[in-house]
């Protein structure tokens, strides 16, 4: 078997003109050759070659493809035996192992239950009565037999039992089926069911063209509209991504990935000539899966949906891009238009024009917060800060993160060396490789991975302060509280570490992420505070509403009395216009103060006098 190593070395470094040469008479036009094509028996220049990109396209008939397909096509190869030819041809030594019968993948037997059941899907859908819902969902969708079969459409039936028998009969055991996921224990009765019920079914195949799982749209009404395969030994959602099996030649030739949000997306912009597409199998990327393609590409551009819940994938995803140090740029489509439905409506052409308007994803950021007014006043201001730095501290390029300080900077009046000190605030150690590339931690057991921060271990206060602690607890139990919370306390007014560590992993995440996704991006030493407030929930009964506003008030007055102290510093250093601005917020400040009462002031820490 020859490696996955020796295949991309000799893709990189095959001489596809010299072995293309051999069977074409190729003549050099700038910066490619051009001959007849020997596809369609053609006279004219319309076959070109172009090394740079190790590719050949025939502008009559469309063939096109890299060296290996040439020699496939043409010449009837295997793709094993293209690999060798040109590997000989260019010079290049390729490494085969062999692979004992008794070392077998282990994971082969469940990749063929699942290419099985593949096959029986797309049965289902197009040579079966019980598939004409599906077809006609299809033919309503704009999706042709052709572009469906690129992609292995098929379709699961309501019948319990058919998919059991048909794949029974092929020697394939109940225990199998479940192992797969194709089967699940229902709680109520005890009884084995299949998982995908009336549904259009999307195989879901690894890197290496495995079949790994699925993916189900219900085609009728119910919940939920969505459902893929469940973990398995070969299926783990956050480590793959839908379509990069097709697509990442394509990617390498582009330089550059779209990253859309559902399997319809890919199916409609693979189908308009735009091969270099992959969706993650929910809405944000993964670490593992942004991981997969810094070897493909170093741009990326993110097509989400263009609402609230798409914005907050889109700056996660161009996160977890960021990590891998490629450039991101974010696609706008119009209001309630996604790339499926765009290009349906508008074509091909349409979406070349949003993406040559794509906008950097740290721009994208500052543009959102803008539009909400966080730069204007000064509590928002720090707000928008907690939500820029986590992007500051994801990228991994030091040019890159440069830049994007000096632009903080400039947008929101605050100084360069004050952000370069708050990104360093529990930043992720860089180590650079040999290769000057940050390297890649190991992926942990579960699959949803996020960063982790590494910085110098702190013993945690204890007791933590009261108020910090109710307050920490409260947004822990009842995430809906969080974007109230943050708008009048931050988490760096909180004197806790482990509790200020806390509170932003709830900031950094989405409101319904469980509580090991939430453990995993904290520092080691404010694990034993997270439990202790994890096994502490709200009781029944609990006034915690009147506990939470009784907080903000009194966090308000901590600020206002900050405020207040700083005011009275600058006046002995001030011009006397500036003393005016100063006495008139001091004033301000104290309105302010009076309104609340004396009791937002006391009890808490270090107190100034005022």
């Amino acid at each position: 078997m020859i490696t996955d190593e020796s295949v991309e070395r000799v893709r990189d470094g095959a001489d596809i003109v010299q072995i293309i040469s051999e069977h074409v008479k190729l003549k050099r036009v700038g910066n490619s050759f051009r001959g007849p094509c020997p596809f369609h028996q053609g006279t004219g220049p319309n076959f070109s070659v172009v090394p740079a990109k190790g590719m050949y396209h025939c502008f009559v008939c469309n063939e096109s493809g890299d060296v290996f397909k040439y020699l496939q096509k043409r010449l009837g190869m295997s793709f094993p035996d293209a690999i060798r030819y040109a590997a000989q041809r260019s010079g290049i030594v390729i490494d085969e192992v062999q692979r004992r019968s008794d070392a077998a993948d282990p994971r082969q037997p469940l990749w063929d239950v699942n290419a099985m059941a593949a096959d029986w899907f797309r049965t289902q859908l197009w040579d079966e009565r019980t598939g004409e819902e599906a077809r006609n969902y299809l033919a309503f969708r704009r999706i042709s037999r052709d572009v469906a079969d690129r992609f292995g459409l098929g379709f699961a039936p309501r019948d319990t039992n058919a998919m059991r028998e048909h794949l029974g009969a092929l020697g394939v055991s109940e225990e199998m089926l479940g192992e797969a996921g194709l089967l699940v224990l229902r709680e109520d009765s005890g009884e084995l069911r299949p998982r995908f019920r009336n549904r259009l079914v999307f195989p879901i195949l690894d890197v290496g063209g495995n079949c790994t799982g699925f993916g189900g749209r219900l085609l009728g009404p119910g919940e939920p509209k969505y459902l893929n395969s469940s973990e398995s030994p070969v299926y783990s959602k956050g480590r793959i991504l839908y379509g990069l099996h097709m697509a990442k030649h394509a990617i390498r030739r582009e330089g550059r990935v779209m990253i859309v949000e559902g399997y319809f997306d890919v199916v409609r912009l693979v189908s308009a000539g735009f091969e270099w597409v992959v969706a993650p199998l929910g809405t944000a990327l993964t670490e593992d899966q942004a991981a997969l393609l810094p070897k493909y590409a170093k741009q990326a551009y993110l097509l989400y949906d263009n609402d609230k819940a798409g914005l907050k994938a889109t700056f996660r995803s161009g996160d977890q891009l960021l990590r891998q140090q490629l450039a991101v740029q974010v696609v706008t489509l119009p209001e309630g238009e996604d790339p499926d439905s765009f290009v349906d409506k508008f074509g091909g052409e349409k979406l070349m024009e949003q993406l040559a308007g794509a906008v950097d994803i740290f721009e994208r950021k500052l543009m959102e917060l803008e539009r909400g007014g966080y730069f204007a006043d000064l509590h928002k201001k720090r707000v928008a800060i907690d939500k820029l730095l986590p992007t500051l501290r994801a990228t991994a390029d030091s040019i890159t993160r440069d830049i994007y300080i000096a632009r903080a900077s400039e947008v929101s009046g605050v100084s360069r060396e004050r952000l370069e000190r708050e990104v360093a605030q529990l930043s992720p150690r860089i180590t650079t490789s040999h290769s000057g590339r940050a390297p890649v931690p190991p992926p942990p057991d579960n699959s949803t991975v996020v960063e982790r921060r590494t910085v110098e271990r702190r013993a945690p206060t204890s007791p933590p302060p009261p108020k910090e602690r109710l307050l920490v607890r409260i947004l822990l139990h009842v995430r809906s509280l969080i974007e109230e919370a943050v708008e009048t306390v931050g988490p760096d007014q909180l004197h806790d570490f482990a509790l200020a560590d806390i509170y932003r992993a709830l900031l950094s995440g989405e409101p319904d992420d469980p509580a090991d996704v939430l453990a995993s991006r904290l520092v080691p030493d404010s694990a034993d505070r997270f439990n202790e407030l994890l096994n502490d929930p709200i009781g029944e009964g609990e006034k915690y509403a009147e506990n939470f506003a009784a907080l903000l008030a009194y966090f308000r007055g901590i600020a206002v009395k900050r405020e207040l102290h700083e005011q009275q510093r600058e006046m002995p250093i001030a011009s006397l216009d500036q003393q005016d601005d100063i006495l008139s917020n001091m004033e301000r400040l104290r309105n302010e103060k009076n309104a609340m009462g004396d009791r937002s002031f006391k009890g808490y820490g270090p107190a100034r006098k005022t």
